[in-house]
């Protein structure tokens, strides 16, 4: 390639975007020098897939057995009480402690196979702190002391205003029975029906539909998740 030919591929090189800025530009002008609109070809949008979701049963999660308890999921929740065995070791579900971290034990053992995880594996995730910031006293009333600076007690009682209110003035938000059975397991719209039965409802069976319900929804959406993470869920699919 002599030193000519190189020169014209650069000047051609300059050339050609000039000349096609200049044709676009012609495009835009009819004959009479009048400007006309372009045309913006409009993309065809992907279409959204259908979200699938696999339907599960949830009877085999309500009728696997607490490892340690001697009952099953559902006689943990049916009755609603949380219950103690001086016999047995103290600690969730036997009886609360404070330590006891309740949520993440009632969550594994109505959604994960107890037979392959223990009620424990979702309190071993690194997601919430080991343990209270301070420690808890050996004796009553157990609690932390507290922290900061607190007001010092007034023993005449006039800082406190007492409410004289006839019980029917309030309403029920939970039966602190068992821990988010309320809060997990009943919809929205019969949260207040269920706070206000008591446990010969539960034992009358009024609320299995329910939990039923709810359980099988939760497990619906979350099953998928629960299988990412490398968990074994206690339902089975349809």
């Amino acid at each position: 390639m002599n030193a000519n030919h190189k020169k014209t591929l650069r000047r051609l090189a300059l050339v050609t975007p000039v000349m096609v800025s200049l044709l676009a530009l012609s495009a835009c002008f009819d004959g009479n020098n009048a400007p006309t609109a372009m045309v913006t070809p409009t993309p065809t949008p992907t279409p959204t897939p259908t979200a699938t979701t696999a339907s599960y049963d949830v009877t085999s999660c309500l009728n696997q057995m607490i490892p340690g308890t001697g009952f099953t999921v559902a006689q943990a929740v049916i009755p609603d009480t949380l219950t103690i065995n001086l016999a047995a070791a103290s600690g969730f579900p036997n009886g609360r402690r404070l330590q006891d971290p309740v949520i993440d034990a009632t969550l594994a053992v109505i959604l994960l196979d107890l037979t392959k995880h223990a009620p424990d594996t979702l309190a071993k995730l690194p997601l919430n702190p080991p343990a209270n910031d301070v420690a808890f006293r050996t004796g009553f009333p157990y609690l932390a002391a507290p922290q900061g600076t607190p007001p010092l007690a007034d023993n005449t009682g006039t800082i406190f205003t007492f409410r004289t209110d006839l019980p029917s003035a309030y309403v029920r938000v939970d039966r602190m029975g068992m821990p988010a059975v309320s809060t997990a397991l009943i919809g929205s719209d019969r949260k207040t029906a269920y706070n206000d039965a008591s446990p010969s409802d539960d034992a009358a069976n009024t609320f299995v539909p329910d939990l039923s319900s709810q359980l099988t929804g939760i497990t619906n959406a979350l099953a998928d998740d629960l299988i990412a993470a490398g968990l074994t869920p206690c339902a089975t699919k349809k």
